[in-house]
């Protein structure tokens, strides 16, 4: 039994979908927060059951059974997912997987990497086979922070540097190989990256291309940038962490390449290019007038 874990989110259901491709439905189960979600999986033979990070009752029962558990990181909060990690291995998990991130670091710039690293700690001192999986920057997530800008046509950020931005799709792939091929990842993974460094004035003019509207970027300092976040109804807080993004960049901490990703998969890993022209095309469409 294989346990996944936010099998309704965008990477833990692409993983879901791709295990089933491997393995029969009844050995894979789901720990989802709303169970109603996840009812097309069930109509396939897998095993459903509703747990919540934030409850850690819910997650004996959600974890029963479970040789292997895929934690797809919610917030990256270490706090948050030391109970998750304590339930798996209890409920006799023998190897448990963490989705973590390519710049995992104590050290990082950016609040979310430095909580990924305290998470590999406990993952590593929890006493089972495990493996942290060291994603790339979300594509997605670039596109979520460039935002408005994709149709107003003005990218206003701080001073960032280049990431290695890769698909879900594709890290959902590596997630089935490590779920299904035992020992092949065991531990920390080398930096599983999309096939190019990008910094925001790279992704500007790649989006200027694929939406055929021109994206000014802007460069401003960052307490330029801080306060018009502020203005905009962003709280202090959610405003340092987003600014982190942009410090940790330009120190270099998302400049990395690696060719693991490409050897897990079998192919090139999608470029920032591909996962914007299918997110714009996926978005819904005004209705016409008249």
């Amino acid at each position: 039994m294989i346990v996944i874990t936010g099998a309704t989110g965008r990477l833990g259901g692409a993983v879901v979908e791709r295990l089933l491709d491997r393995v029969p439905a009844a050995e894979v189960g789901v720990a989802v927060r709303d169970a109603s979600r996840a009812t097309h999986l069930a109509d396939r033979g897998v095993r459903v059951r509703e747990a919540d990070f934030a409850a850690p009752e819910t997650l004996p029962h959600a974890f029963d059974g479970a040789t292997q558990v895929l934690v797809v990181s919610g917030p990256a909060d270490a706090e948050l997912h030391r109970p998750v990690l304590r339930a798996a291995v209890a409920a006799g998990a023998e190897r448990v997987l963490y989705t973590s991130h390519q710049a995992a670091d104590p050290a990082s710039a950016f609040a979310a990497t430095v909580e990924h690293a305290r998470t590999e700690r406990d993952l590593a001192e929890a006493g089972v086979a495990y493996t942290a999986l060291r994603n790339g920057y979300y594509a997605v997530s670039a596109i979520q922070l460039m935002g408005q800008a994709l149709t107003s046509g003005r990218l206003v950020l701080p001073e960032d540097g280049p990431a290695s931005w890769t698909a879900h799709a594709d890290l959902a792939d590596a997630a089935v190989v490590a779920l299904t091929g035992p020992g092949r990842l065991d531990g920390v993974t080398p930096p599983l990256t999309g096939p190019e460094l990008l910094d925001f004035e790279q992704l500007a003019a790649i989006a200027s291309e694929v939406t055929g509207r021109e994206i000014e970027y802007v460069r401003v300092p960052d307490d330029e940038w801080l306060a018009g976040a502020r203005a905009s109804g962003m709280t202090e807080e959610l405003s340092r962490f987003f600014l982190g993004i942009f410090v940790a960049a330009r120190r270099g901490e998302f400049a990395v390449l690696d060719p693991t990703l490409e050897q897990l998969v079998g192919r090139r890993p999608a470029t920032f290019r591909d996962v914007l022209a299918s997110t714009l095309d996926a978005a819904p469409r005004p209705a016409g007038r008249g």
